[in-house]
């Protein structure tokens, strides 16, 4: 660990800031129209609350407060006023029968609270609603329901959370809640410094690793407990938070995103300032999307979606919170890499081995030093101990400053932006002055230095004082949770280095192929194929040359004008599956067998009951590679487009990579790349490469059709679209399109 959608921007986060690293980050996002939308009418631009007033009131009314001995509401209350006092606000008790709770006056009712002048009502309140409009003529800001029984529990409590959610709409104040806690009055040390932690919990308990990470000196700013979110969600807090001059990275634990949108907005803002955010989001499996939703009443969401939401826009997303503290620790405090390359420096072959392993398979780069480094290595480290990287020293040296010597040598490779030093066990006093030497280092150094401390004890002076008392080492407690920090550490300042936000060019108006399209929908019904490829027509997406025909005379004539050889298929709206059928026919090069194959087709039709528009005689297209383009709908982030490898092959293997709209260019190639089969589009076994540009193409123009047609078209699958080879282009032998 390294040691010691209302409102307008404020103005300190108007300022642009230096972080302690020294990099200084962009101004603000600021839009001189906020309500622009794009052409599907979802909002390009999120505005940011200022939720100062919320963190540091000036004024605290308390409803409900208590000082009787054993009631729920007295810890609460008396935790209330100690943390008033230490952010220097006044408390107002209310409650309707005491003159006063721990000496100070009562209200009996929020109507006697003075006017205009309460920051923040906190609800000690079994119903929160009957208060609400109360707040509202008191003119509150800000308001906390601590109860529960809402969305969490069912179709019942979902309908009294709408009801709450629109009293607070009407009300004009902002709630946190319900069903949520006390973390936002925690006490924050404020001797620390550096950039801070700013961390969103939609489960208080799943935030306190990351609170703790105080006590290793690591600085915390701000804790927000959404809690079910009827009002303020993760994505205000995550707005307000990538604001702020203190912040160096944000830590979420999510269960359930209230708006898919407000989202990506969101972290957009944070990747636009170049802060990073990262993520717990459960929901992998069906038991925890199952029990997350029985938690806070939220939409999980479909997984591999969420997945490629957080990643298209730079959420780093960590599975355990132990990682979710380390990794959020490391990006916080750690300068920008002067290099990708990482050196392991451990005191043990086998140890570097092992290291070495973890990180190739992590994805890091460990270089191969040069000769003359290794050279310049050996002077203080025997010939016959591996110096190439990893860097066996054979047991560092105690006595003199040959050990400092190797450790500036490997830091000042160009190749070497990294150094991790896994120490397995202590072992006094090699241990003691290896970790001496790596902090003093690290302390002369621009470069990022990282050091395992293996020992499951935890007390050792060279942990506890040596390691923990500088801010400049990255200490860790496991060898994956380092190099998980450290993979993430370099992918988001090479995900920022060049990020554009892709709000900015999405589509605001039609484009002439809408208007196309828009004749060619039939609400609630499937289109048949020749009517799916009119749609791709419009949209500038290649299909063979191909004719509809209703008789074997007018098939012969169009294999003739298509050219030989042809594929036949049945067109049809309720035909989904036609090979299953027999209801297609393939390398026909003959005027008979056109003739029998349209024969055929028409009476296995008739047999299975299958309404014909006509009959498709297509030109045959082979020699490419067969891909899936298709885009469907999200219940939380709306219309999706996916690519994967096509034919057959869809339904088997499962390879197939997803993005949310709007996306640039460099996302849809970035989809390429994930999928485990994309050797194929290079070119196996002899066969020329792909046309990956065509690919790309064809993603972005589905990636059009899905903003402009999302609410009309339910689902639309290009399968399969066949990739030719570089140059070529690609073609859209079928498909299917289900309209909404």
């Amino acid at each position: 660990m390294l040691g010691s959608t209302h409102g307008t921007l404020t103005t300190d986060s108007r300022r642009a800031r230096v972080i302690a690293c020294g990099e200084q980050r962009p101004g603000p996002v600021v839009h001189d129209q906020v309500d622009d939308l794009d052409v599907s009418g979802r909002p390009l631009y999120g505005d940011v609350p200022d939720l100062t007033r919320f963190f540091r009131p000036e004024s605290v009314a308390v409803i409900g407060a208590s000082d009787a001995e054993g009631r729920p509401n007295t810890g609460i209350t008396r935790q209330l006023l100690d943390w008033a006092e230490r952010v220097g606000a006044r408390v107002y008790p209310v409650h309707p029968t005491r003159p006063s709770v721990f000496g100070i006056p009562c209200a009996a009712s929020v109507a006697d609270l003075p006017s205009g002048q309460i920051d923040l009502a906190v609800l000690l309140v079994a119903d929160p609603l009957p208060v609400i409009e109360e707040l509202a003529d008191a003119k509150v800001k800000f308001a906390v329901a601590f109860a529960s029984g809402f969305a969490e529990t069912g179709e019942a409590g979902a309908e009294a959370q709408r009801r709450l959610a629109e009293a607070v709409r009407r009300s004009g104040l902002r709630l946190l809640g319900p069903n949520t806690n006390l973390n936002a009055f925690e006490h924050f040390r404020e001797d620390l410094e550096g950039p801070a932690i700013a961390l969103i919990t939609q489960s208080g308990h799943q935030g306190r690793p990351v609170f703790s990470l105080q006590e290793l000196g690591i600085r915390l700013s701000h804790w927000a407990p959404t809690g079910n979110e009827a009002d303020l969600e993760t994505a205000d807090f995550l707005s307000w938070f990538a604001e702020r001059p203190e912040v160096g990275a944000i830590a979420c634990y999510v269960e359930g995103l209230k708006d898919g949108r407000a989202f990506l907005l969101a972290a957009d803002r944070a990747a636009r300032r170049r802060v990073p955010v990262v993520a717990v989001k459960v929901g992998r499996t069906e038991a925890g999307a199952r029990t997350a939703a029985s938690h806070t009443g939220k939409l999980t969401g479909a997984d591999d979606v969420v997945d490629a939401a957080m990643r298209q826009f730079g959420v780093v997303r960590v599975d355990g919170l132990d990682e979710l503290q380390d990794t959020a620790a490391l990006l916080a405090r750690a300068r920008a890499p002067l290099a990708d390359g990482v050196a392991v420096y451990s005191i043990s072959g086998g140890t570097g081995a092992h290291a070495a392993d973890l990180a190739t398979a992590a994805g890091l780069r460990l270089p191969r030093l040069s000769e003359a480094r290794q050279a310049e290595l050996h002077q203080w480290i025997p010939e016959y101990l591996s110096v190439a990287n990893p860097v066996d020293n054979g047991g560092h040296p105690v006595g003199d400053r040959r050990g400092r010597k190797i450790i500036d040598a490997l830091l000042a490779d160009p190749s070497v932006g990294v150094l991790i030093c896994p120490i397995t066990g202590p072992f006094p006093p090699l241990s003691d002055k290896l970790v001496a030497d790596l902090v003093a280092a690290a302390e002369e150094t621009d470069k990022l230095v990282c050091v395992v401390w293996g020992s499951p004890v935890g007390t050792e002076p060279a942990y506890r004082e040596t390691l923990l008392g500088s801010s400049r080492v990255a200490t860790f407690r496991t060898v994956g949770n380092c190099l998980t920090a450290v993979r993430a550490w370099l992918d988001h300042h090479t995900f920022v280095s060049d990020y554009h936000s892709p709000f900015d060019e999405a589509p605001r108006t039609p484009s002439p192929s809408f208007r196309k399209a828009e004749a060619l929908m039939r609400p609630g019904q499937q289109l048949s194929e020749h009517a799916a490829k009119q749609l791709l027509r419009a949209y500038g997406i290649r299909v063979p040359r191909e004719q509809l025909v209703t008789s074997a005379a007018a098939a012969v004539r169009a294999a003739a004008q298509v050219g030989y050889p042809v594929v036949m298929k049945a067109s049809g709206a309720q035909i989904a599956h036609k090979t299953e059928l027999g209801l297609v026919k393939i390398g026909l090069t003959s005027a008979s067998q056109v003739r029998d194959a349209y024969r055929e087709l028409t009476d296995i039709a008739r047999y299975e009951g299958v309404s014909l528009d006509g009959i498709l005689v297509c030109q045959m297209v082979e020699q490419g590679v067969e891909m899936v383009v298709g885009m469907t709908h999200d219940d939380l982030f709306g219309p999706t487009v996916t690519v994967g490898l096509g034919g057959v092959l869809v339904e088997v293997l499962h390879d197939a990579a997803v993005r949310v709209p709007p996306f640039g260019e460099d996302q849809a190639r970035a989809m390429l790349t994930e999928l485990r089969g994309q050797a194929l589009l290079d070119g196996v076994r002899g066969r020329p490469p792909a046309d990956r540009d065509a690919l790309v193409e064809v993603v972005l123009r589905v990636q059009r059709m899905a903003l402009e047609l999302g609410e009309s078209v339910a689902e639309l699958d290009i399968n399969p679209l066949m990739v030719l080879p570089r140059g070529q282009g690609a073609v859209a032998l079928d498909a299917l399109v289900v309209c909404r």
